[in-house]
């Protein structure tokens, strides 16, 4: 793939890769945007990698997800859930808020499940194609979606 194309691929493909991210970050737009940005760098480095008989969004998806899954891994919190309630959130508008209950109950899902829910009813992508972004089998996102329908239907409709 040459400079150019690679470039044409990341600016059709940016947004949606962005939005994912910020839905995998549970609506952190800061965090959404570093790790993008770690998702381009990488696939820049690798698109050597890259084989044109695979989809581009496929693979840029595949980097974006463990992008975020070393993320969640490298991540230490020091602080307890009551005392991140307590602080004043000084970035964001209250209308930024709107969707805060989803983003908490994905926030509970498991990885896998929240990943699974997110490229099928967010982005659009089928069981199949899911399976290859993930590197797992279709009988396992079948169940993830399941799982993870049944966990937000519970978690949603607690409080």
């Amino acid at each position: 793939m040459t400079e150019q194309q690679f470039i044409q691929n990341v600016e059709s493909c940016q947004k949606a890769v962005r939005r994912f991210l910020i839905a995998l970050c549970c609506g952190d737009p800061a965090l959404a945007d570093d790790l993008a940005q770690e998702t381009f760098v990488k696939a820049f480095l690798s698109c050597d990698n890259f084989h044109d008989n695979s989809k581009f969004t496929t693979w840029i998806y595949r980097i974006a997800y463990n992008t975020f899954l070393n993320h969640k891994r490298s991540c230490k919190y020091t602080e307890s859930l009551d005392t991140a309630c307590d602080l004043a959130a000084t970035e964001r508008s209250d209308d930024k808020f709107e969707y805060q209950p989803l983003y908490d109950a994905m926030e509970r899902l498991s990885p896998k499940e929240r990943m699974a829910i997110l490229l099928h009813y967010m982005q659009g992508y089928a069981v199949d194609e899911i399976a290859e972004i993930t590197e797992s089998s279709l009988e396992a996102v079948k169940q993830q979606l399941s799982r993870g329908r049944k966990h937000l239907k519970v978690l949603l409709t607690e409080e």
